[in-house]
């Protein structure tokens, strides 16, 4: 009777999952992310300020979270995080903001890519990140260097319109000083703005005019819709890289009923014992040591998939 009543909780729980991602669909969707940079000598060169011939910019990056945080805005004071991208190209502060962030269910993954090639004209491009439903908001920033404190991003845009995921964002990106370093050259050796502002734009301030330091351009690579068979192809792991916690987001009419880690020689090094129907599901590897893990998740039909793990 036991059995019985299990497989029917079991059997519910499926049907109930199956339901509700046929009825709301676009549960999850993949996206590339392009930064392109504008930013010129003749643009950006106002007031007699030479501009640098050591032009670039820091790594881009960022997180996708829910409307429960911002992690910067103008008007606004920045975070250390924010502070110290803008200031050194700094990203470890940010990087602890994030992870709490995600630690506090407000985030679920750290973005960051370098920029090829690294100049004020340079690209950086994010390739297939996955966003879902509860995460569907976008922060980025990348340092305009060198300078006091001076910076590019994106905060808070949305990658939902209504009920559906957009499939192309395209936004002109424009300077903002953090507020926390004086200076108005295109240098690093400056004194602390004290006390602290709050985040401006520098619009129309030397050296910048009105024109535009960058480009950036979200486009849509595919949308998971509804549950499917594929139990391989249909497991995702974030944030991927990590520095432990990881969610399983699991849009396979499967369950999940145990997930083994291995190393990069393929040595079995944790095991964990799990039986999910859930949607998505946490375990926890912040005891496994920084490194390239392939985790394989088993399903209750017999059935595998091999996901590739960055724990940093």
């Amino acid at each position: 009777m036991k059995r019985i009543t299990k497989q029917l909780k079991h059997n519910f729980l499926l049907f109930f999952l199956l339901a509700y991602f046929t009825s709301y669909g676009q549960s999850m969707a993949t996206y590339t992310i392009t930064f392109t940079g504008t930013w010129n000598s003749t643009d950006h060169s106002e007031g007699g300020t030479m501009f640098p011939t050591n032009d670039h910019w820091s790594d881009l990056v960022g997180t996708t979270h829910n409307s429960s945080i911002t992690f910067w805005e103008a008007g606004q004071l920045a975070s250390s995080g924010i502070k110290n991208v803008a200031e050194t190209g700094s990203n470890s502060a940010f990087d602890s903001e994030v992870d709490a962030a995600i630690m506090a269910g407000n985030a679920n993954q750290w973005l960051q890519q370098t920029f090829s090639p690294n100049n004020a004209m340079g690209t950086s491009t994010i390739m297939s990140i996955t966003v879902s439903e509860d995460f569907p908001l976008l922060t980025l920033v990348s340092m305009i260097a060198p300078s006091p404190d001076w910076f590019a991003g994106i905060h808070g845009v949305s990658l939902r319109n209504g009920g559906n995921w957009e499939t192309s964002i395209n936004i002109d990106l424009f300077p903002y000083d953090a507020g926390s370093e004086e200076g108005t050259n295109y240098d690093t050796s400056n004194a602390s703005t004290m006390p602290q502002d709050n985040i401006t734009s520098l619009v129309n301030v030397a050296p910048f005019n009105d024109k535009k330091v960058a480009t950036l351009t979200i486009t849509l690579e595919s949308v998971l819709g509804t549950l499917n068979n594929d139990f391989k192809t249909g497991i995702k792991l974030s944030p991927n890289p990590t520095h432990g916690n990881v969610t399983i987001s699991n849009a396979t009419i499967e369950s999940i009923d145990g997930i083994e880690i291995f190393d990069v020689i393929g040595k079995s090094v944790k095991k964990v014992s799990l039986q999910s129907t859930e949607f998505k599901t946490q375990i926890d590897l912040r005891d496994l040591n920084t490194g390239i893990y392939l985790v394989k998740l088993n399903s209750s039909k017999g059935n595998s998939s091999l996901k590739k793990l960055v724990i940093k």
